[in-house]
């Protein structure tokens, strides 16, 4: 089973080897009809502590590291 790969933005990296990450996803409401933006954040694994606020990063899914922490840091979107 393919492990699941978001984009998202760094909106903290305080912690030593974690970052944490907002992604936002859009769609269109059952009822309303009306797009609809929804943000959550993820704890995702830096393991050389290389991101900073502002990046934007893709993160997959990895087995658990932590209590609270199940996503890896895979590449930056440095364009």
């Amino acid at each position: 089973m393919p492990k699941r790969i978001l984009q998202g933005t760094v909106v903290s990296d305080k912690n030593e080897k974690t970052v944490v990450v907002k992604v936002e996803r859009r769609f269109t409401h059952p009822v309303m009809k009306k797009t609809v933006r929804m943000t959550k954040k993820y704890k995702a694994h830096d393991e050389n502590n290389a991101h900073k606020v502002g990046d934007q990063v893709f993160i997959q899914e990895s087995k658990p590291i932590s209590k609270d922490k199940r996503w890896t840091v895979v590449s930056s979107d440095q364009a």
